[in-house]
């Protein structure tokens, strides 16, 4: 809400013209844009946001653009109960969104997120992949809250929804360049016209690098600097609107990111006993073979400092007016990528733990949906079909911590616990799902609404581990009947209240690491969610705009990831249902006018969320334990202030504050896994010229250089730490549009 009014007040302003009586014209009605209704279709139908009986934040293109968002972790540092990081294989483009305490940190493709997040409506299937860089966006919706009903599987925290700028009739062309410290280098260039009076076109095509913050001082040519970014992106949509009832969209996007390795160092827990096998997992591992700069790496493994992910995707859509009454929407994409990365566990130039490795998948998806709106009811209907089938690959890793001189293996040598190897996950997915959802007016003022949604999933996967004596086939069948209730009413023009209940599904699945045996290669169920909310949003003075949520989430059968020292190395991931889970929490986002010209926006979130129940037998999980990167207080602060100058442009001052408490980072073991809490900062001083065409801008971010973890996986002996890349920078952003 808040962060889209914002949004209609830079552009007002933005926009005046060179005159001074136009100027002053709109200057008296900024604040009356800064409150412009606001509509989502984050239901799948248009709605005003204030009226939605949902908690739903929408970012709009000039707050990405204001607050020097880039990617979708950027995203997650201004919505409340929203944390977004990375951590897979240390891979930029890998996106752990958690909301409410619901995500999933892994990458393997046998792991599904708890959180969706989709493009122009298509709904991504994997983590890796899913940090999109925002050019050519119009808006992003954040749902907080099980969306089962809508969106189906694996919404259980909620879903992100990223929605593109569509092709129009307006002619222009955007190009923006941006320098600054730390070697940053950008620019964009976005396109939109009409071809023909049927067909419009639009196209963007953008670049982006920035230096390491860190060396692998044990190479002696390193490909990348740790933490470096290079990243080339682009995307093409044409329109044709076939007669006023019927329009086609069409849409080709592609990326291709090659980066330096996330920061990435280990800390060991406890004096380690090279005689006592089971005091570690690397007993030749000391502090003096640890880089002493953290953002340093020390390994001697070529290649594992860099990263790369590449994709493409295609999408059409259909929609097509029946009549005043019915409309129709079909919608089918095309989705493949492929990623390289890998971690040197031990961070030292001992060859004890690397895990090279590299992964893809090929995805594939068709909604047919059957909406309608009567004078005071509306309905969205829909039949949708998933397919998804990819591959995670090691090879060769090394895991060799005992009976080894120095900690090395010859090529093809084994010692009595591990050595070199490979290991590959192969999984295809097909998922069905039927859905209904209506809304109907009992009063003017009085709305009820509802939905019920089936869903079935079927799962084929294959393994290959050193600990299996073969290619090991599982299968397994998962299906859920989620729905939803929910009553709002409007308490003035301006105020709504509103009351759900929501029913979510995470299909189940397969463990991403069995390395102790194929005993350990077996399914585990769903989880079930069951949210209780109410909200009071909109304009509660003149100058002050709210969005409040109260919420109880009960969770069944949490699935929850955890590295098993005790399975046969620490980097054995098991996955148990642990049995019943409870989150509560408070959500309050606010926009308020102080003048005409200054205007302050806020989002704090609190989040209470712990095991409440754990199932007999299932191990390293306790009662009381919290789930993974969940702040309990989220806060985020963004004022801004405009000045009119005398030559009818506009200077305008935009400051963004951040802050996340300590959070765990693994949802079991013990306090080491702690991630401490983290404060960021960030300004924008811009210039517009009078005729709103052109715009300077002196930018910060991070301007404190705040370092933070964003990853703490707990092994024996040490954790694991992934370390935050988004460094202090500052430098100039220049924006021209030229009309067509």
């Amino acid at each position: 809400m808040k962060l889209r009014n914002l949004s209609q007040l830079s552009l007002a302003i933005l926009g005046a013209l060179s005159t001074a009586a136009y100027a002053e014209e709109t200057k008296t009605t900024a604040k009356q844009d800064a409150f412009e209704k606001i509509e989502v279709t984050a239901r799948k139908r248009t709605e005003s946001l204030f009226e939605s009986p949902t908690a739903i934040t929408s970012i709009g293109a000039n707050l990405i653009d204001k607050a020097n968002m880039s990617n979708l972790e950027d995203i997650g540092k201004y919505v409340p109960n929203l944390n977004i990081t990375r951590y897979g294989v240390g891979n930029a483009a890998h996106a752990s969104v958690f909301i409410r305490g619901i995500g999933l940190q892994d990458h393997i493709i046998t792991t599904d997120p708890g959180v969706g997040v989709y493009l122009d409506g298509v709904y991504l299937g994997r983590q890796m992949g899913s940090n999109l860089s925002l050019p050519n966006v119009e808006r992003v919706e954040v749902l907080r809250g099980p969306q089962g009903t809508l969106y189906g599987r694996n919404t259980l925290g909620g879903a992100v929804n990223v929605i593109t700028k569509q092709p129009g009739d307006e002619g222009i062309i955007t190009t923006s360049a941006k320098m600054g410290s730390r070697g940053r280098i950008a620019g964009d260039i976005y396109f939109n016209n009409s071809l023909t009076d049927d067909v419009s076109m639009s196209a963007s095509a953008s670049y982006k690098q920035r230096d390491g913050v860190g060396t692998a001082v044990n190479l002696t040519n390193p490909e990348k600097e740790i933490g470096e970014e290079q990243e080339f992106s682009g995307r093409v949509a044409l329109k044709w609107q076939a007669n006023s009832d019927l329009a086609f969209t069409f849409s080709l996007d592609g990326v291709d990111n090659e980066s330096g390795q996330s920061p990435y160092t280990i800390e060991l827990t406890a004096p380690l006993d090279p005689n006592n096998e089971f005091n570690g997992d690397f007993p030749l591992l000391t502090p003096d073979l640890i880089p002493e700069n953290p953002d340093d790496l020390g390994t001697t493994v070529a290649g594992i400092e860099s990263t790369s992910y590449s994709g493409w995707g295609t999408s059409l859509t259909a929609d097509w007016a029946i009549n005043d009454t019915y409309t129709t929407k079909f919608i089918s994409s095309y989705r493949t990528s492929e990623y390289e990365g890998g971690l040197d566990d031990d961070a030292s130039p001992l060859n004890l733990s690397e895990f090279p490795e590299n992964g893809g998948a090929d995805q594939y998806s068709f909604e047919l949906q059957l909406n309608a709106t009567y004078d005071n009811m509306d309905f969205v209907s829909g039949l949708y079909f998933f397919n998804e089938d990819g591959f995670t690959h090691s090879s060769p890793f090394v895991f060799s911590p005992f009976n080894t001189p120095n900690g090395k293996l010859n090529d093809g040598e084994t010692d009595s616990f591990g050595g070199y190897g490979m290991f590959e996950i192969n999984q295809e997915t097909n998922s069905y799902a039927a859905y209904f959802n209506a809304s109907y007016d009992l009063t003017d003022d009085l709305s009820i609404g509802g939905g019920l949604r089936y869903s079935k999933d079927k799962k084929e996967a294959n393994a290959i581990f050193p600990t299996f004596a073969g290619v090991k086939y599982v299968s397994a069948d998962f299906d859920a009947v989620t729905w939803d209730i929910n009553t709002s009413y409007q308490l003035s023009n301006n105020m709504n209240v509103y009351a759900q209940i929501q029913k979510g599904y995470q299909t189940g699945g397969f463990p991403p690491r069995p390395f102790g045996g194929p005993d350990q290669f077996v399914s585990f169920d769903e989880t079930k969610a069951v949210n209780y909310e109410m909200g009071l949003k909109g304009q509660i003075h003149d100058n002050v705009s709210m969005m409040l949520a109260v919420f109880v989430t009960d969770y069944t059968d949490l699935a929850l990831p955890f590295s098993d020292p005790t399975s046969g190395g620490g980097f054995v991931t098991i996955v148990e249902n642990a049995g019943q889970s409870k989150a509560q929490g408070i959500e309050l986002e606010t926009t308020v006018a102080i003048t005409d010209d200054f205007t302050i926006r806020s989002a704090v979130g609190y989040l209470d969320s712990e095991i409440t129940e754990v199932d007999e037998g299932v191990q390293g999980i306790g009662k009381g334990d919290s789930p993974a990167l969940t702040p309990r207080w989220t806060v985020m602060i963004a004022p801004s202030y405009f000045m009119d100058l005398s030559n009818g442009g506009t200077v305008a001052l935009n400051a963004n504050y951040s802050y996340r408490s300590e959070m765990q980072g693994q949802s079991v073991y013990n306090q080491s896994e702690t991630i401490d809490s983290r404060e960021l900062v960030g300004f924008n001083i811009s210039y517009t010229n009078p005729y709103g065409d052109m715009e300077i801008t002196l930018y910060g971010e991070n301007v404190l250089n705040e370092v933070y973890d964003v990853g703490r996986l707990q092994q024996t002996g040490f954790v694991g730490v992934m370390r935050s890349n988004d460094r202090s920078e500052f430098g100039l952003k220049f924006k021209k549009d030229f009309e067509l």
